[in-house]
Parts: C-alpha cells; structure tokens; sequence
C-alpha cells in the first residue's frame, strides 16, 4: 500500500471516529434535555409546588376534565386555604408502589403543620397525554378521607402567659381584667351622633370606630369590641377616700352607658398591678405586628399573639409565652369532626419569680417620682437585685387598653420624659466614684492610706502647664489623709490621687473593673466608660477622673456592684434577677482588690456616714452601721461656666453581713442644683431605709 493510500484510509478512520464521537455526545446532551415525564417524577414536582405555593402550576398539572371539571378558580382557592391555613412546610414524600399498567402510584407523605407533623398513606392516578402524565386530582389528594364537602378546621387553644412575681410572689404581671366597650349595630339609634359621642369619651377617631364596625364577620346583633379601658371596682369606689381618677373613670363609663347600643363586658387582659411604679422594670406586651410575625416566624405565634414589648416582658418572652395548643381535623358539611389529623397539647407559659421586693421598689418610687431619677438596690452579699427604678414613669396598663394619640402625644412631650429607662443609662458619677479611685490607688501602691497629700486650700493646680484651670474643693481640714478626704469628699486629694496613679494603670485598672464592656445582667445596660474613646487625652482629663467628672460615665448598677467588693473582700459581685431559694454570691470580677484594700476603704466610707463631719451623715442610724458615699458631679460647658446643672448621686450600704435585712441602695437625681445637691438625695434614701428597717 502506498505512503498516499495509507494516509487517506487513515483521514476516514478519522473522520469516521469523530463522526461517532459527535453523534454520541449529541445523544447524551438530547437525552439529558428530555424532561422525565414519569408518573413518579410529575407526582414530586406536584409536591414540590406545594410547597411553593404554586397553586397554578399545580392546576397545570391536572387532568381538569377528569377530575370533576374543576375551574383553576376553584382549585387555587381549595389548595390554597387548607395547605395555607394549616400551615403546610416541609412536604416530603415516598413513592411505595406504581402499577403501570393502572397507572397509580401509592405513596407516603409527612408535612409540618401548626399542629406538628402529619404522616399518611395515599394514592393517586395518570393519564398520559401526547406523551406527558397528568393528575387525576381530587379532594382526596390533599388528604385520603377528605371529600369536596368537607373542611378542614384548625383549633387553638391559647396558652396562658406566665407571670411575672416579686421574691414574696406578689404579681407584678400577671392575668387582670378590664372592662371592653363595645357596640350592637342594631341598637344603634342616630348612629352619627352616637359614633360621635363614643369616639369623644374613648379618645378615638370616629373612622376608626367605622372601620370596626364595617368588618366583614359584624352583623347586626354582633358585639363589636371598640376599646378596652379600666375596670372601676367597687371596693375602689367605696373607699373613704376613693381616688380621683376612678371616680372621674366611673363617671366615663356612665356616659358611655347611655348610648345607644353601646354595652362594657369584662374581658381578660394581661395586667400590671404596679402600674408606674415598675413600668420600665416589668415592661409591657402588645399585640403582634405583622414585622413580629417575620421576626419570630415559625415560632408559634398567630394574628391574635401578644409579645413583650420592653423590660422583663421581652426579655423572658419565650419563657412567658409558653406554646399554644392546636388541633387540625376534617369537618363534614354539617360542622361535625370526621377524622382528626394532627393535635398538639398546650404548654402554658412559666411563672417568673424574682429578687424583686415590690414593697422597696413601690417605696423607692414613691419617694422619687416627682424627680428625674434613678435608684437601683441589691443584697450586698449575694448579688440579687431588690429593686430598679427610673422616675419619672407611666402606668403600663395604658398600653393594654389602647393608648389614645392624645395620650402618647402627652407622653412623648412630657419634658421630663417619663419614657426614658434611667437606670440603664450611664451617668457622670462624681463623688460616688471616689472609692473606686481610693481602691485602685491602695491597690497599685500609689500612695497608702496614711499619706499626707497636703493642704491646697480651696483652689488647686498641678502648675502653669493647667492654664486657668484649677481644682475645687467645699472644705478644709487636717490631715490630708485618705479617710479625712473621704469624709469631706476632697476634690483635690482625688485629683492628686488619679496623678499618682497615673494614665496607664487607671485605664487598666478601670478596664478590669468593666469599663467599655457589658455587664453581665438579664437587661441590657449601657457600658460605664472612662474616656469618648478607651484612653485618657491629658493630664487635666486623668485629674477630673479622680473626682468622677471629666468623660468619666457610669451605669448605677456597675456602681452598686463596684460598691459590693468593699463588703466581700475584694471580689466584684455578679447582679441576678432570678429568684433563688438558696442566694449565694457569684463573683462577676474576683479580687478586683485585695482583702486589706477593700476594708481599708470601708473604714473610710463608714466614717462618711457615721462621722458628724461626714457628706453622708444625716443618714447614720444608732441602731447598726451605715456606709455610703454622697456625690455631686457638674455638667457644665466649662469651668466659668454657671448655667450648667448638677446630678445629686448617694450610695449607702449595710457592710455587716448579720444584718437581718441587707441592702445597698444607689440613687441618682437630675437638677438638684439650688435644692441641695447630693444632700436632697441622702434625705430621700433616708425615708427609704426607715421603710426598710422602721424609724431609727
């Protein structure tokens, strides 16, 4: 065979292979984009829509003309609220048999619903057209024993919501009832006038009253619930002297009364016996919005669902809760249960009890309410918070009933903002930050307690370097030693003391103590900070950190904990909420001090109590031993300047660990500028304490 033959029978050999090649590929890529038609595959596309929601696809699917003539109106309707309104997710399915020559298919199916998951056996039929399977659908399809008369219902039994109780299980949340106005339409005489009347009495728009009376479910002998408002008791009434606002109340409801068709029924509402004197503690539920119902989706709630809101209610929201009960079943034409498909049991929510004294936190409001305030009190030795307050406040009932615009309007405008949570804010601390300066200076070897830092006078400055800023001091007084500069809260040895201490080790110091971080503690507070941006800039701003000015900020609640590690030797304790039938302290910050530095500095702030010449002693008691610190930081534009305001803080504590009745009390006020600063707080936490122990 030639060279040239050769070569060319090669070419076909060639050419033949590659043909073949291409004609297999071309195969595999026409076979792979032949849609499988099987019974099997279009039965799990059909499943697959279903949870989809895509009912018309689905419809797509069907023989129509077979299965009943059933119009896609008709069908997407059918499908849509039985798989809808049960809340079908999670369908999956398990072919267990196909007869080809019936061209059935039996099947398994399980489905999450509301009710939890539902699992049965099924079966369905095909035709094939122009090659494809189509559906033979029915009723059945959805479920084996539904028929195209039935329904399938859904009921819930709603769990009761835990409540919230004190450490003596005193509610302070809790199943209340309320009076609900509402209207029979029917009895409705000159109904313009009468809708007028009642949105007047209620602080209702009269549209909004239309718009509940226009609903789809109202007849005329409906009872339209309008508004809920306050329950006015008899026994309230009957007091000696009963409450203006009830007797004011009970005159509304009178009024309302005379409209026609207009009748009040007591109705079930969550309710807060404290009312204001809690408000920012317990918190309040709502009813879900439907950005709640995205939120928590999955979670069990529904249209008619409350959810806390604020404070404690949101915080134990899914322990309050609990779970709803439910049950899912195929009624007949005439109502009557034909077969049950899923059931769940209700789960009622927890009871929450807490460290709470409602008696110490009714008496703390009540002495501060008339004030911007904040007080927080805790057990010194176990770490359990007795009570937390922010004044002034509102009554979270208000918030059950409906609060009018006029209300909130009323709220929101109130200069004093009695929505403003206080207590877990932060705030220039003053004096009351001065222990924590003495321990952290007798801790770093500083100075000790015996140094005498000099006498100043009433003005001082480290040198020229300062400018025209000085130091300030109220008193004089000799020796210039750390307990004396406790007792007359000396500006100037604090001052001293910060530069003795110096930049570096007051921020490590102060960062260990907590500072730009959490606090460990059910509620979310704000974070105490020494500085805008984690360091002290000058020399000036580490002096004014001595004394609790400059950019120094602290929570209440962090003070009160720092406070603790001077009656625990050292150790910074952790605050709870949660009740415990055996309190033992757990440490939050462990030997934040030695033993010797933490009874050092309690000696000093013993004697500002129980020394004549101490800030804090007109709160000393003959009958046990006190310890506090008084504190009045300035917020002011600059030195010069004279407008600015003052904060009134006072901390005061029980040090002996046999007091039958411990506490630890931190309080703050703003504006007490002209009303004797600090001194106006101590007087209001002495009326406190003579609550708790009885008059001295």
């Amino acid at each position: 065979m030639t060279k040239k033959k050769k070569k060319s029978r090669i070419y076909i050999i060639w050419i033949v292979n590659l043909c073949l090649i291409t004609a297999v590929v071309a195969f595999f890529v026409w076979y792979e984009s032949v849609p499988d038609v099987s019974p099997e595959k279009v039965l799990k596309t059909y499943m697959a829509h279903i949870s989809n929601r895509e009912y018309e696809q689905m419809y797509e699917m069907i023989d129509a003309g077979i299965s009943g003539n059933i119009s896609q109106e008709d069908f997407m309707k059918r499908n849509s609220a039985i798989y809808e309104g049960i809340g079908v997710d999670n369908i999956k399915i398990h072919i267990t048999s196909y007869d080809k020559e019936q061209k059935e298919i039996c099947y398994e199916t399980s489905m999450d619903t509301v009710a939890g998951n539902v699992t049965f056996e099924n079966n369905v039929s095909f035709i094939q057209e122009k090659g494809t399977y189509k559906l033979v659908w029915s009723d059945s399809l959805i479920f084996p024993e539904l028929d195209s008369t039935d329904k399938v219902k859904v009921s819930v039994t709603n769990a009761e919501r835990g409540q919230i109780l004190d450490r003596n299980g005193r509610v302070l949340a809790g199943k209340g009832v309320a009076s609900s106005v509402g209207v029979v339409p029917g009895k409705l005489e000159n109904r313009d006038d009468a809708i007028s009347q009642l949105a007047d009495l209620l602080e209702m728009k009269v549209e909004d009253i239309e718009r509940k009376l226009s609903a789809k479910w109202v007849k005329e002998d409906s009872f339209v619930p309008i508004k809920k408002i306050a329950k006015v008791k008899e026994l309230d009434l009957l007091a000696l002297d009963p409450d203006e606002t009830i007797v004011e109340e009970q005159k509304r409801q009178e009024k309302l009364l005379k409209i026609s068709g207009v009748m009040i029924s007591d109705v079930e509402v969550r309710e807060y016996p404290l009312k204001d004197e809690a408000a920012h503690l317990v918190g309040y539920v709502q009813n879900v919005t439907a950005e709640d119902l995205e939120k928590h989706a999955g979670e069990g709630y529904t249209n008619a669902s409350v959810i806390g809101k604020t404070g404690l209610e949101g915080v134990y929201e899914k322990e309050l809760k609990g779970e709803n009960g439910c049950k899912i079943y195929i009624a007949d034409s005439e109502g009557k249960e034909k077969e049950q498909l899923a059931y769940k049991i209700v789960k009622d929510g927890k009871d929450i009890k807490l460290t709470i004294d409602a008696d110490l936190q009714a008496q703390l409001y009540k002495n501060f309410k008339s004030d911007k305030s904040c007080s927080i009190a805790m057990n010194p030795f176990t770490g359990e918070v007795l009570a937390m307050v922010s004044t002034p406040s509102y009554d979270t009932n208000a918030f059950i009933m409906g609060m009018s615009k006029k209300q909130w309007d009323r709220l929101n405008k109130d200069k004093k903002q009695p929505l403003y949570n206080r207590f877990r804010q932060v705030w220039c601390p003053g004096s009351t930050f001065k222990p924590v300066i003495a321990a952290i200076g007798l801790q770093s070897e500083a100075f000790t307690g015996t140094d005498n830092f000099g006498n100043e006078g009433h003005s001082w400055q480290k040198d020229k370097t300062w400018g025209t800023y000085h130091v300030t001091t109220l008193h004089t007084y000799s020796p210039v030693i750390l307990k004396n500069a406790l007792i007359y809260s000396d500006n100037i040895y604090f001052a001293k003391a910060a530069l003795k201490i110096g930049t570096e080790e007051m921020e490590r110091s102060l960062s260990m103590l907590g500072f730009h971080s959490s606090i460990p503690f059910e509620i979310m507070m704000a974070e105490s900070k020494f500085s805008n941006n984690k360091h002290i800039q000058s020399e000036v701003g580490l002096a004014d950190t001595g004394y609790g000015q400059g950019q120094v900020l602290v929570n209440p609640l962090h003070l009160a904990c720092i406070y603790t590690s001077f009656c625990n030797d050292g150790n910074v304790l952790k605050p709870y909420l949660l009740y415990k039938e055996n309190a033992k302290a757990e440490q939050w910050i462990s030997e934040a001090f030695s033993k010797s530095v933490s009874q050092e500095v309690l000696e000093g702030i013993k004697s500002v109590v129980n020394d004549s010449h101490g800030t804090g002693y007109a709160i000393h008691r003959k009958d046990m031993i006190l310890a506090g610190k008084t504190g009045t930081a300035e917020i002011k534009e600059s030195q010069s300047d004279t407008t600015g305001t003052e904060l009134g803080w006072f901390a005061v504590m029980t040090p002996d660990k046999k007091n039958k009745k411990p506490i630890l009390i931190v309080s703050m006020v703003e504006d007490v500028k002209g009303i004797g600063g600090s001194g106006y707080v101590v007087k209001k936490d002495k009326a406190v304490l003579d609550k708790w122990f009885g008059k001295n």
